[in-house]
């Protein structure tokens, strides 16, 4: 089942990156050159404060509308993320046994809890991007942010780590 799943959970992550890449391109403005990216990670009302009003409504663009519908597709995508380095980490933890095992376990285990705090952050956004703008907000949202990129970060280096093991393993013997 597992075969079958995590090719599933990885096309749906790469079409979602798609799509919401598109949705973003909107988003990059001079206080925000990363997109939605740097809201994530505006931990103070100031900071917060910035972005939105870099994106207020103009004759031109809605970009809190365009927020708005890449966070909505984020909670999707998160689904996708999520749950290809969760079977990922597995899948690699069950080929490569030993103490890296455990570790990829306890990692597969914590991107759930990754995709758990990314939807504690979209919430956060949610809430900004409607103007309900509070230090609490803003750093909470940022908090979770960074919750959720270090154990995607350390996910995707397990998976990989992992793959070149299994492939000199393979080439070894």
């Amino acid at each position: 089942m597992q075969k079958i799943l995590l090719p599933v959970f990885l096309l749906g992550t790469i079409i979602m990156m798609l799509i919401m890449a598109q949705t973003s391109t909107l988003l990059t403005t001079p206080a925000s050159p990363l997109g939605i990216i740097n809201l994530e990670f505006a931990y103070n009302t100031a900071k917060t404060n910035d972005i939105i009003n870099a994106w207020a409504l103009t004759a031109a663009s809605n970009k809190i509308a365009a927020a708005k519908v890449n966070t909505y597709s984020d909670f999707l995508f998160l689904f996708f993320y999520a749950g290809f380095l969760f079977l990922g980490c597995k899948a690699v933890a069950t080929n490569i046994k030993r103490g890296m095992a455990k570790a990829g376990h306890f990692i597969a285990g914590a991107t759930l809890f990754a995709g758990f705090a990314d939807v504690i952050e979209n919430i956060g956004m949610l809430f900004s991007l409607n103007g309900l703008i509070s230090p609490v907000i803003s750093f909470c949202t940022a908090l979770f942010s960074v919750i959720k990129w270090s154990v995607v970060l350390i996910a995707l280096l397990y998976i990989l780590t992992g793959l070149l093991v299994m492939t000199y393993r393979k080439i070894k013997y």
